[in-house]
């Protein structure tokens, strides 16, 4: 069997890069995409010269006001960065045919196929930063290894505008004094509980016994002890049918009432649900993601007795999630619909169903008249809908 090799790229800080690019005054100057100088948002991309300060993605701008007054805040410009993103995922395409985009300016790519070894990949990977200098004047980290995660290590070590290739003899060596966060999947919590353990470093990790690791992590537990000793079995996959649809929506202020919050999912599980029909597909499982007003973050899901589509469905079950939520006083920030393992090839909608479906919404629009307008105004829009049949 050939060796397999991957490539993970990586754009350095890209928006605020972009910006940089395009405006020549900026740089060498601390810049902030996302957020106002008033302190409104949350940060999306900082340069280099604003992580000094200790700006980082996902902040509230309020915090990166305070951190870096000086900074330059520009809003979030997503026509211009897409088109940049696909102008690199073109550069990448020359490379490889297996690629897995994972964000607007990350990638992966399984060369296996393409190349001989190891140093036949670097020559690929240098080519690729160059290209990428050349033809959109940004920079990119990349890292080479024979997984997913060890590539990813490989990028994220190398920034900014680095090049780390990490063979698989030498990847125990490299992992080993890493912190227990760099696993992937350990977030802030996880990675506490392990500390606690005693476990420190990757290292630690990959010396534990699987028993101590299973009771301390669950079933995840397998998965930290072969990710410690770098090994991963996730392969590279190309985008193809989607594997879920989702919606979500930040608000201007953060929500504290619970019927609030409940109108707002059954707006995004209506979206979702739309979705789901023009794609021919149902979901077997409904999630939710909560935001609150201190940026923490948790998801919610449950699997459904059979597959779904309608609005109501989605709406009642992410309803029923939302009340499982612990929301103590935290005000809600974002909330987030998402409909995931999908079955395709479903067909489209039944006439009885579409006929049921509009029956569902003419008696929902006719009660919404009779609670705003009174009864009288609901006869006359029953009499206006004959009369236009």
């Amino acid at each position: 069997m050939a060796e397999r090799v991957i490539i993970h790229v990586d754009m350095d800080a890209f928006y605020a890069a972009i910006e940089q690019r395009d405006r020549p005054e900026l740089r060498g100057r601390p810049v902030i995409v996302g957020g106002t100088p008033e302190g409104r948002g949350v940060v999306s991309t900082a340069s280099y010269e604003a992580r000094e300060f200790g700006v980082h993605s996902a902040m509230p701008a309020a915090q990166a006001v305070r951190l870096c007054p000086q900074g330059v805040f520009l809003p979030v410009d997503f026509r211009k960065y897409r088109a940049a993103s696909e102008r690199m995922m073109a550069i990448l395409a020359r490379r490889a045919s297996r690629i897995e985009q994972m964000s607007v300016d990350e990638a992966f790519l399984d060369v296996s196929e393409k190349v001989s070894g190891f140093p036949e990949t670097e020559k690929i990977a240098k080519a690729i930063k160059r290209e990428i200098r050349e033809e959109l004047k940004l920079t990119a980290s990349v890292g080479v290894g024979p997984n997913k995660f060890l590539a990813k290590l490989a990028s994220d070590q190398g920034k900014p505008d680095g090049l780390v290739v990490i063979l698989p003899e030498e990847a125990e060596g490299f992992l080993a004094p890493l912190p227990v966060s760099r696993l992937w999947g350990v977030g802030p919590k996880t990675a506490k509980r392990l500390q606690e353990a005693g476990l420190k470093t990757i290292a630690d990790v990959a010396a534990a016994p699987i028993e101590e690791l299973r009771r301390l992590l669950g079933a995840w537990g397998q998965v930290a002890y072969e990710l410690s000793r770098g090994k991963d079995d996730r392969s590279v996959e190309p985008a193809g049918e989607a594997k879920s649809v989702s919606a979500e929506e930040t608000f201007p202020s953060d929500l504290h009432h619970v019927g609030n919050m409940r109108r707002v999912l059954a707006e995004l599980s209506a979206g979702v649900a739309r979705r789901l029909r023009s794609q021919g597909a149902r979901a077997r499982t409904i999630g939710i993601k909560v935001r609150f007003g201190d940026f923490r973050t948790i998801t919610r899901q449950t699997t459904l007795s059979g597959p779904a589509d309608r609005a109501e469905a989605l709406r009642r079950t992410a309803c029923e999630l939302l009340d499982g939520v612990d929301r103590g006083d935290q005000g809600i920030r974002l909330l987030g619909v998402r409909a995931s393992g999908l079955e395709h090839g479903l067909g489209q909608l039944s006439l009885f169903d579409e006929r049921a479906q509009r029956r569902g919404q003419l008696e929902k629009t006719l009660a919404y008249i009779r609670r705003r307008f009174g009864p009288e105004a609901v006869r006359w829009a029953r009499e206006a809908s004959r009369q236009r049949r």
